[in-house]
């Protein structure tokens, strides 16, 4: 059995930097892990923010609408997620005859947390032909309340979609909700939430990054707020981050998103050079809850086969269907 270690977090609750491992224990490790997975016909499945080790052991990298995907076609006994909570529930959801396991039991979501689905409920009961369009980051819960779900990959085709005699309620990322509200010309009630990770980048922080690359675009996630998608070349989803970037003329590029992501676009972007934006206070691109998950956790939890997500049947099948809405609108080809 692997030693799990915690990411320390600072004073502030963000991350620190972990010591990587020595070669030899990280060339082992990952050759237990690969045989482990090959044993139980798992798959990986690692979103863009995890740690580079788990990156590069993952059967797929991608942003949540990607792995989404890859849950719902997997022909694997067993699903490794390494991600958050929210996500290996979706995989739960639409492989509820399989086994799903990821590396921490509480690598959480501060925008899940944010919108209970009891008080969901009770701001539904208020409006009657409320529509409620949910960002993938929310619990089964919340999904099981909701029409359609969407991610930041597709927000606004889902949108776009949606019935026109039908009031919209956007939950739980109000950021977001603002964006694709401004691209959609669509009226919406936002649920007030937020990811703590993005709202730590500032008009300030990135201005000041801009000062010292002032040629660099800047790229950012629409979970960012306002204020900083204002300052942004580019807004999008962490997935349409790789594309901007191998199709952009520009060597450096400024990234306004959690930092997991640049060891990614460095793989599919070689020869470019990026930056991660700043905040004001400290280094806190990070997300404490997604760097929770540590290839030594990954091990322990092939080996164990915990912790697994668990759901009730009826929750399952409620959520399931806002869910497959939700691929089926992003297979249609676009207008």
């Amino acid at each position: 059995m692997a030693n799990a270690v915690e990411t320390p977090l600072t004073d502030c609750g963000q991350v620190t930097a972990r010591p990587p491992l020595p070669p030899e224990k990280l060339g082992a490790l990952s050759r237990d892990i690969l045989a482990l997975k090959r044993q139980l016909n798992a798959v990986i499945l690692a979103h863009n923010y995890q740690v580079p080790e788990i990156q590069d052991l993952a059967d797929y990298v991608g942003d949540s609408l990607g792995l989404s995907q890859q849950a719902a076609h997997t022909r694997a006994d067993v699903i490794v997620f390494c991600g958050v909570h929210f996500m290996a529930e979706t995989a739960k959801i639409l492989n509820p005859k399989k086994r799903v396991i990821l590396p921490d039991q509480d690598a959480g979501c501060s925008l899940e947390e944010s919108c209970p689905p009891a008080k969901l409920a009770a701001l539904q009961a208020t409006n009657p032909k409320f529509y409620t369009i949910s960002y993938i980051n929310c619990s089964a819960g919340v999904k099981a309340l909701s029409d359609v779900i969407c991610t930041s990959g597709n927000a606004v085709k889902i949108v776009n979609a949606a019935p026109p005699d039908r009031d919209l309620l956007f939950v739980p990322d109000e950021n977001l909700g603002a964006w694709v509200r401004e691209q959609t010309g669509r009226p919406m009630t936002l649920w007030p939430g937020n990811c703590y990770a993005h709202v730590e980048f500032t008009h300030a922080s990135i201005m000041r990054v801009r000062r010292e690359y002032p040629d660099a675009p800047v790229v950012a996630h629409p979970e960012c707020t306002r204020a900083v998608r204002l300052l942004a070349n580019e807004i999008c989803s962490t997935e349409k981050m790789v594309t901007y970037c191998q199709r952009s003329p520009a060597q450096t590029i400024i990234i306004a998103t959690e930092a997991g992501m640049l060891h990614r676009l460095k793989k599919e972007c070689p020869g470019k050079q990026f930056i991660a934006a700043p905040t004001d206070s400290c280094r806190c691109n990070e997300c404490k809850f997604m760097k929770l998950n540590t290839l030594e956790k990954l091990y322990d939890c092939l080996a164990n086969q915990n912790p697994r997500i668990e759901l009730s049947e009826t929750i399952m099948n409620r959520a399931r269907i806002p869910i497959t809405r939700m691929l089926e609108i992003s297979a249609r080809p676009n207008a």
